[in-house]
């Protein structure tokens, strides 16, 4: 493009640019000067300045996809998408936050620092990217753990790994063994949540009812796992199952099984539950949080329910057949709950 020939032909910078986005640099060699592009991101202007050195050829709110062209432009497109951005793009159901940083990874002898709202990692170990819609993105066992090591709370990791092994299906091991390869700090937590997953919680609030089941006395019940009725007929997956009294636990999150049409499911699922002569006990997520020991006192009730009337001739798949409980073995152990 002839110098000053880009005041004409708005469309063919645009062309260049990635979405929009343009380095200062790339500008220069299209013939714009540099204190011309930096005179039109000022107040006013019809451009911005995203970061250092990169320009949005328009104003307003930039996407999302924006932000992350310009994160890549500061990285000279050496970086990989990772943290929640990656999963994200590999099917993870979650909306971006407005302050949630862009967060990539670098080889780590390239000098490239964080700035504004791009996280920059340097890594020694760059992970093998998935190329998805023309980005570079970290894997989804690798994105995950990078944005786990960052937090420092256990409920919003506990959320994230459970998301990620429901909805990108993601192995739990293949995470603990990524765990294991990469960088120890900050992975105190992630390491206590993946073992809670590994003992069958696969939803955040699943975890959250193994922690108020510890506050029962009760028998340990066994997790997700299939239950049918006498004839073989599939009842259910209970997210908890006290086998000794036919009792189901579920946590109907909202988020893990009310979406549309999880509610019609749901109900479904209570009918077959009934049919059968199984006790159910629904709890909602926020309970578990907010009302930990009414929840646990629930809990205790309705086993004593359950012990109090013949168990139905109900069979849990992957367990060996046992012969119906004595009352004897059917005590609730001695507790606080008493």
């Amino acid at each position: 493009m002839a110098r000053g020939s880009w005041t004409r032909d708005a469309e063919a910078l645009f062309t260049a640019s990635r979405r929009g986005v343009i380095t200062v640099a790339h500008l220069e060699s299209l013939g714009v000067p540099p204190a011309t592009s930096y005179r039109r991101c000022l107040p006013g202007g019809p451009w911005q300045r995203l970061l250092p050195g990169v320009v949005l050829l328009r104003t307003g709110e930039p996407t999302r996809r924006q932000l992350i062209e310009g994160a890549l432009l500061h990285c000279d497109g050496q970086a990989v998408v990772t943290g929640v951005e990656a999963c994200r793009r590999q099917g993870l159901n979650r909306a971006a936050r407005p302050d949630e940083p862009v967060h990539v990874l670098l080889p780590l002898h390239l000098k490239v620092s964080s700035t504004g709202y791009v996280l920059v990692e340097r890594t020694k170990r760059m992970p093998a990217p998935v190329r998805s819609d023309d980005l570079l993105l970290a894997p989804p066992a690798r994105a995950v753990l990078d944005e786990c090591r960052r937090l420092r709370e256990r409920p919003p990791i506990r959320a994230l790994l459970a998301e990620v092994v429901q909805q990108l299906g993601v192995d739990p091991a293949e995470l603990v063994a990524e765990l294991g390869a990469g960088s120890k700090r900050g992975t105190a937590l992630p390491r206590s949540v993946l073992r809670e997953i590994a003992d069958g919680a696969r939803s955040a609030a699943e975890a959250e009812a193994m922690a108020v089941w510890r506050r029962t006395g009760l028998p340990e019940p066994v997790w997700n796992l299939e239950l049918r009725d006498g004839r073989g007929r599939y009842i259910a997956t209970p997210d908890a199952w006290f086998d000794e009294v036919a009792l189901a636990w579920e946590i109907d999150s909202y988020e893990f099984h009310f979406g549309q049409p999880g509610y019609a499911a749901t109900l479904a699922r209570n009918n077959r539950y009934s049919a059968a002569g199984v006790a159910v006990v629904q709890t909602v997520p926020s309970r578990l949080r907010s009302e930990p020991h009414s929840v646990a006192s629930d809990l205790v009730s309705a086993y004593r329910a359950a012990a109090a009337r013949p168990r139905p001739p109900v069979v849990l798949l992957g367990r060996h057949d046992r012969a119906p409980a004595s009352r004897a073995a059917r005590q609730i152990r001695p507790s606080a709950m008493s």
